[in-house]
């Protein structure tokens, strides 16, 4: 894609949500000839990401340690605690729906008003929800995880040309001890393979950040630095 006639905007400076005492700037996709899955794609290749309706990449002066990640799925193998992990779980029932669900706000309020007081997006609320999570870009999956009958997590998932992109995951606070953050990435993978993509798109690896410093977890993957795709493998780590 050509993109010397796309319209980006960039913010202005503001606190940086993850590294104390940082500020931190976006470049915003603007143009509308990328709001559709094909420009959408292009951009993820780029290392943007999507919030709600917007598409953006940490533009920052004098920081770069936000890095996209994405799993090479067809080449993915689980370490031994992520077969542990598989395993503890196998009793759950995995379900793909392509439409959002009615059911979906309550557990996720419950999430971040239980877990992620902490954060920016507390106190949760419907508007808030709903404009960070659901988007017109792209088509979403919403990979449901299910013990009998209750809904324990929900990851919001969009479809890509070459792959998937783990928007957010929110799961029920009383099975927080089932690792299901990590579950659900390792489900995410299976699917993107059974849908034959080549990646799962994670977002950010944030060394510095506590919260966002878990993507580098499933190998191989690739790490995005100055606009190349590098091969960061489990034996070498680097």
């Amino acid at each position: 894609m050509n993109n010397k006639d796309l319209k980006f905007g960039v913010t202005a400076a503001f606190p940086c949500n993850y590294i104390p005492k940082e500020n931190e700037r976006l470049i915003v996709a603007s143009d509308p000839l990328l709001h559709n899955n094909t420009g959408y794609s292009w951009l993820m290749e780029q290392g943007f990401r999507r919030s709600g309706e917007q598409i953006y990449r940490p533009y920052c002066e004098t920081c770069n340690a936000c890095q996209s990640v994405r799993v090479m799925v067809n080449d993915f193998s689980p370490s031994k605690s992520q077969k542990r992990q598989l395993k503890k779980n196998a009793s759950f029932t995995i379900k793909i729906v392509e439409t959002e669900q009615d059911n979906y706000y309550a557990l996720y309020e419950k999430y971040i008003n239980t877990i992620h007081t902490d954060s920016t997006m507390y106190p949760a609320n419907h508007e808030q929800y709903s404009s960070f999570l659901i988007s017109t870009i792209a088509k979403q999956i919403f990979i449901e995880i299910w013990d009998e009958d209750t809904l324990v997590s929900v990851a919001v998932t969009d479809m890509l040309a070459d792959g998937l992109s783990a928007v957010y995951t929110f799961y029920h606070p009383e099975y927080r001890s089932s690792g299901l953050g990590i579950f659900s990435i390792l489900k995410q993978i299976e699917i993107t393979k059974s849908y034959n993509k080549h990646f799962l798109y994670l977002g950010y690896q944030i060394d510095a950040c506590q919260k966002m410093n878990y993507k580098n977890r499933y190998f191989p993957y690739q790490k995005l630095i100055e606009n190349k795709w590098f091969v960061i493998n489990r034996e070498t780590n680097k």
